[in-house]
């Protein structure tokens, strides 16, 4: 489904000069002094409740609204690689099938949410990044590590959370057009606010682009079509909320996304079968989240959180034939946090989900139904801080498995803390799996993880610095399973099927740090990965082994300057090791009047060749220039 190339020349030595700019970070950082102590953020991923981030035993990434507003990224999976250090695999240009790695982990072992719903196919067992606006977005949390003791199946590598704009204050409008190189456009509009006990949030945005050719010529399978492959993206969303009494909300969300993109591949007709990549390759991709929820303070120490929503994913693709596949997910949830003393919390939830698929292959429709009942504590006691999570996953399909987290922090001082976590996940075989006609054998189970890691973190007045080691071994891999015996005895599984064939291991470590003096703003992080096959010790395919992010940006009164070097390592695909490469992006930006600003960038501007799988290329040097409105001040 993906491949991609990057052929640009690899910094061997990146991991070292990246490791000594985080150094130099806090070298620099520690001499200087701010007056005002920031605020430490408030995050819900990492126990499903509201928790100040400096307590959590767990590795969590938290972009805000001013983050996403500064980055240079073109969709939420570029945001997510740049600002979390997940790995990127496209298919293309924005838009294009996407696969993504949290600490190695497939696609598919990693959970995404938005607004508490979990999104994606079914089918594929994987969320589409690329199908999102990332317009949409106001706030996003990431947790990175075992994740399946609180959200369940897939919580292997880790979990993403995506929250949107809930309506607070006096109205407010956003909006903001931009057009750039490759014919792209992109335009989109939002209202928000409150008024008595009604809070509103309402948002729509398209984006588009002529994109290049997906595919370089001479592909290893010949599906090169010369004709430039774009996309165009539609999103909306609407989102009411009522207070009938203090402490009391109840809540009603609608969003929907449309995505549009061409590709490349090719087709087998009679009667040579030879491969013909000339027909006009369209995805078509609709996804639609419609969710009511309630939240209430039943007692200064007791808080109940109701929500039931509805998800449905429809995709359609191919050239001259097409396939469709249609997911429809129903989810209800009901969640009691009890506080117990002033910093002791126990959540108790109960979780129902049920998903559906159906379309041109699964033409009789398949189900399964899934309850899970949750235990979570998290606490503070002097300078250490305690998580522990239990899980019970029942499912109609392949049974029930439980899964469990533990994690302890302890604080030297407030600015230093030392943690160290370890937890069991799974990832359950998706529908494909199971039931796809030559293929799905009903009695694959989940795959199963353990995990553990150790962290240090330090946070100043004016700058932080982290360093996580883990490890992650993953047991009853789900695959393709070459021996016919081990096959249902039916000809259709001549070929080979499904079957739990293996293990992995997954190890690593991440690093990090920040300064800020005065207006200019420093970040750099490495990700080093070990991911490997446990039985052969062959590198896990499209899993680079390190990469790098340095960023700068410069505030000088009504002026914003900003600059990041992205760097990504070699990477094994399809019989070859495809090159690290490098891509610089600028930004720049005059707030010409109090609720207007001029932005401008330059991505890719070394105007780098970018192959992210074998035989794919991405976009070249693309210059962008826009203006944007907040009625509320920027």
């Amino acid at each position: 489904m993906f491949q991609r190339s990057t052929s640009g020349r690899a910094a061997t030595r990146a991991p070292a000069s990246f490791a000594a700019a985080c150094a130099l970070l806090l070298s620099w950082s520690s001499q200087q002094v701010i007056a005002q102590e920031r605020l430490a953020p408030v995050v819900v991923v990492g126990t499903r409740e509201a928790e100040p981030e400096s307590r959590s035993t767990a590795d969590v990434v938290v972009i805000d609204s001013a983050t996403i507003r500064r980055s240079t990224a073109d969709s939420v999976e570029e945001l997510l690689r740049r600002e979390a250090g997940l790995q990127l695999v496209r298919s293309g240009g924005p838009g294009h099938s996407t696969g993504y790695f949290i600490r190695g982990a497939s696609t598919n072992s990693t959970v995404v949410l938005v607004d508490g719903v979990r999104i994606g196919s079914a089918s594929l067992g994987q969320a589409e990044l690329e199908g999102l606006a990332l317009s949409q977005i106001d706030r996003v949390e990431v947790l990175r590590g075992p994740g399946s003791s609180l959200y369940g199946a897939d919580g292997v590598g880790g979990v993403v959370q995506i929250f949107t704009r809930r309506g607070e204050g006096p109205p407010r409008v956003t909006a903001g057009g931009a057009i750039g190189g490759y014919r792209s456009r992109q335009g989109d509009v939002s209202v928000s606010g409150a008024a008595g006990a009604f809070d509103y949030a309402a948002s729509l945005g398209r984006e588009s682009g002529r994109g290049v050719s997906a595919i370089r010529p001479g592909d290893l399978y010949g599906n090169y079509n010369p004709d430039d492959d774009g996309y165009s993206r539609t999103a909306g969303s609407a989102r009411l909320g009522w207070m009938p009494a203090t402490g009391h909300r109840i809540g009603a969300n609608v969003s929907e996304s449309r995505l549009r993109a061409r590709y490349d591949s090719a087709e087998y007709p009679p009667p040579d079968f030879s491969p013909d990549a000339s027909p006009d390759f369209i995805n078509r991709l609709s996804q639609r989240i419609v969710s009511a929820d309630y939240r209430g303070t039943v007692a200064p120490w007791w808080t109940t959180t109701l929500q039931a929503a509805n998800y449905r994913n429809d995709s359609t693709s191919g050239g001259d034939t097409t396939s469709r596949f249609v997911t429809r997910r129903d989810q209800a949830t009901w969640q009691q946090a009890l506080r117990v003393g002033g910093e002791q919390q126990i959540v108790v939830a109960y979780e129902y989900l049920r998903e559906r698929v159906g379309g041109d292959v699964y033409v009789d429709e398949r189900s399964r139904r899934n309850q899970a009942l949750l235990v979570g504590y998290s606490g503070r006691i002097a300078s250490s801080s305690l998580q522990a999570d239990l899980r019970r996953d029942d499912n109609s399909a392949y049974g029930g498995v439980t899964t469990g987290r533990l994690g302890y922090a302890w604080n030297f001082t407030p600015e230093l803390k030392v943690r160290a976590l370890v937890g069991r996940t799974f990832r359950a075989p998706t529908f494909n799996d199971l039931y796809y006609p030559g293929y799905g054998v009903s009695t694959v189970q989940p795959e199963k993880g353990r995990s553990a890691e150790i962290g240090v973190a330090w946070t100043g007045t004016s700058a932080n610095a982290s360093a996580t080691l883990w490890r992650n071994d993953v047991t009853d891999l789900i695959a393709y399973q070459p021996d016919r015996t081990s096959c249902p005895a039916d000809p259709a599984f001549d070929f080979g099927c499904a079957g739990n064939v293996g293990r992995a291991r997954l190890q690593g470590a991440t690093l990090a740090a920040g300064a800020r003096f005065g207006g200019l703003d420093l970040r750099a992080n490495v990700d080093l990965l070990h991911a490997v096959d446990a039985d052969t010790g062959v590198r896990l395919a499209r899993r680079a082994a390190h990469q790098e992010r340095l960023a700068a940006g410069y505030t000088v009164g009504a002026y914003e300057l900003g600059a990041s070097l992205l760097v990504v390592g070699s990477r094994p695909d399809a019989g070859v090791t495809l090159g690290g490469y490098g891509v610089v992006d600028l930004r720049a930006a005059w707030r010409f009047a109090p609720s207007w600003k001029l932005e401008a960038k330059l991505l890719n501007a070394l105007d780098h060749r970018v192959e992210p799988l074998r035989d794919y290329q991405g976009l070249g040097r693309q210059a962008w220039i826009g203006v944007r409105f907040d009625s509320a001040g920027i």
